[in-house]
């Protein structure tokens, strides 16, 4: 027996030990490498200042916006300069949409007790690892009680499906605060499943309706964290329902399932009420993010068929080099939708949950009381199954790390199904050895492919992490990344034009080009890519090439307001000023805060004669970026042509200020100081 157990943990141990290894670290975590900028981190300071918004001021231009939940206004606040993204903007306050138990369960007792703080992605591991271990336990009670002679190798293996094969792998490199909310509720609705197994087998009146609070104290917490799981909460009915049909007393069980829910319920409404307003909003409404939140339908019946086919029917796509999996190709959007990001069909991908299908011989001819027990609780895990696919699948987005909410249960169910396949095989040896060999090999697919899977997410991750290091100034840093990205998969479209865009910056132009044009060819409708080509080729002198790259970037995208004016700036180069003062105003119509958009259009406008229009845009310019010297000297030139001397006076003296060296400015300062003392 302590050879099993030793083998069990050892199992325990690898999973485990690979959960901490695929976590991130370093850039990939933090760009800043400070976890006390975390959100959650964050929100614990407001806590602890007495608030329950989080510490952290409201950026001044964004609280001068119009609409700051416009994505295209609000977009300069959402880079790792600022490091608004997805958080909920109210009344000139930041706070977190996502659910408040992680800060109450973890990162505000790890802070108080150590006087540090925890990474993202260490909170993320430590949930997953409890939340394994959770059904680990009620793979071993299903052994303990129903299973005695099925071979520990088996239960082995079983563990290995529910801590590797369960999408926890693939969320696991991507740790940031929307996955510490996942990995929370995961590992709080494994624990309401254990306590519900327990409660189910409980005689004693007292006992199950411990066990039962413990699983609706559970679950109510993971509401907390994951607010979409509040229907999953019928599970906790299922002993009471149980009591009922066996004509035992059903009030204490009924109150026990309830009270404790109900009332960490009532905490969260009263949590939402005292920020937002209203009981039932948690703030997504408000959150700073790249669909405007305040107008968008967020559950729908349309979304449910797109969503099915995502999560379950469409297949990855497999390549030639390492680590072979790609991300699934979505169909068509739905009126409405939001986004896809990297989900994968799972009857597909993760073939082992068909299993799930043998569970009923976990209690086949098996005596009373033990079928109407493994009946009850495999209703339970498939009930929360059901029901947590399909209010994901409603909604508006399909994101891979969502699998998390469902598929544990789903594997649970078919490990349910796999103990069921021993039994009922286990006087026919032959037969059982070549179930086996079929379990077996579905699991092996189904753990490897997870596991490719997490190292093309890690290389998405790196080129994530790239993105916001170049954001901050940190130039070499983002390229390692990027680097580090295409070593993993050299097919990355968006990591070669990320590494362009950085090279280019450096004025590496011809290496530059390079990895643009891989992009290109990896992906040819990939307008940020064609702008970054043209941008390079600009650079080089090749502006008719440049132009029709450009020209490609705003074909397909025609919201894509730096296309627009890049496309002017080469436009205006070669005269055809008709046709640049159109992109630029283009570019200033979807974006009107478009500072360098405004600057060049004025200055078009003024080559044509148009000076009234010209200043127009310069005073849009210098409004928008006061600190711009030429804008001023040229908002100054284009005010004295008009023989206001005064004000193309004030405008110099500014650009002076900013620019002491500015020769222009400093001559036409001259001239006219010189003309007012001849007067």
């Amino acid at each position: 027996m302590k050879n099993e157990w030793r083998v069990l943990a050892g199992v325990c141990a690898v999973v485990i030990g690979l959960y901490a290894y695929m976590a991130p670290s370093g850039y990939v975590a933090s760009p800043t490498l400070n976890p006390a900028d975390g959100y959650y981190n964050l929100l614990v300071q407001g806590f602890r200042a007495g608030q329950l918004n989080l510490k952290k001021e409201a950026p001044a231009g964004l609280t001068q916006l119009g609409n700051p939940y416009d994505p295209n206004a609000n977009a300069p606040y959402r880079t790792a300069k600022y490091g608004l993204t997805d958080l909920s903007y109210y009344k000139g306050k930041l706070y977190l949409y996502f659910g408040i138990t992680p800060a109450v369960l973890l990162f505000w007792p790890f802070a108080a007790l150590t006087g540090h703080y925890l990474y993202d992605g260490q909170a993320v591991v430590i949930f997953c690892a409890l939340g394994f271990l959770a059904s680990v336990g009620i793979l071993c009670g299903l052994r303990r009680r129903y299973f005695p002679d099925v071979s520990i190798w088996v239960v082995a293996a079983g563990a290995v499906a529910l801590g590797l094969a369960t999408a926890v792998p693939t969320m696991l490199p991507r740790s940031k605060v929307n996955e510490v909310a996942i990995s929370c509720g995961y590992m709080l609705t494994m624990v309401a499943l254990w306590a519900i197994w327990r409660a189910l087998h409980e005689t004693e009146s007292r006992k199950r309706s411990g066990w039962l609070m413990a699983a609706s104290v559970a679950y109510g917490l993971a509401v907390g964290a994951r607010p979409s799981s509040l229907v999953g909460g019928i599970i906790l009915l299922a002993p009471v329902a149980q009591a009922w049909r066996e004509r035992r007393p059903v009030w204490p069980l009924l109150l026990a399932a309830t009270v404790p829910i109900a009332l960490i319920g009532l905490g969260l409404m009263l949590y939402n009420a005292r920020r937002f307003g209203s009981p039932l909003d948690f703030g997504q409404r408000y959150q700073l993010t790249l669909e405007p939140q305040l107008t968008q339908q967020l559950f729908h019946i349309r979304y449910l068929w797109f969503n099915f086919r995502v999560y379950f029917l469409e297949p990855v796509r497999w390549g030639a080099h390492f680590p072979f999996v790609h991300e699934a190709i979505a169909p068509p959007l739905p009126p409405g939708y939001a986004r896809v990001e990297a989900p994968y069909g799972i009857l597909f991908s993760v073939p082992l949950g068909w299993l799930a299908l043998a569970v009923p011989l976990a209690w086949q001819d098996r005596p009373g009381q033990a079928t109407s027990i493994l009946r009850w609780f495999g209703m339970v895990v498939a009930l929360l199954f059901g029901i947590c696919a399909l209010t994901d699948g409603l909604f508006v987005s399909a994101v891979g790390r969502y699998e998390v909410d469902f598929l544990p249960a789903l594997l649970l169910l078919a490990v349910g199904g796999i103990l069921g396949l021993e039994r009922a095989l286990a006087d026919r040896p032959r037969w059982r050895c070549t179930i086996r060999w079929v379990w077996g090999s579905l699991l092996v697919f189904s753990v490897a492919f997870n596991l490719l899977a997490t190292v093309e997410r890690y290389g998405d991750v790196c080129d994530a992490a790239g993105v916001s290091m170049q954001a901050l100034g940190k130039t070499p840093e983002a390229i390692a990344l990027f680097q580090e990205a295409l070593r993993i998969e050299p097919d990355n479209a968006d990591a070669h034009n990320h590494l362009g865009a950085s090279l280019m910056g450096q004025g590496r132009l011809p290496e530059a080009i390079g990895h643009f044009e891989r992009a290109l060819l990896l992906r040819p409708n990939y307008a940020e890519a064609h702008n970054g080509l043209a941008i390079a080729l600009f650079g080089l002198g090749k502006v008719p090439e440049a132009i029709g790259h450009f020209e490609q970037a705003v074909l397909l995208r025609p919201d894509y307001a730096e296309a627009h004016y890049n496309l002017g700036l080469a436009l205006m180069e070669q005269g055809r000023l008709p046709e640049a003062i159109g992109h630029f105003e283009q570019a200033v119509l979807l974006r009107p805060n478009y500072a360098e958009a405004q600057y060049n259009l004025g200055v078009a406008l003024r080559e044509q004669g148009k000076l009234p229009e010209a200043i127009g845009h310069f005073e849009q310019a210098v409004r928008l970026k006061p600190d711009d010297a030429e804008a001023q000297s040229d908002l100054g030139a284009a005010l004295e042509k008009m023989g206001k001397i005064d004000d193309a006076i004030a405008h110099y003296e500014e650009s002076l200020k900013l620019r002491p060296d500015f020769a222009a400015a400093r001559s036409a300062l001259a001239r006219l100081q010189a003309g007012q003392t001849g007067r």
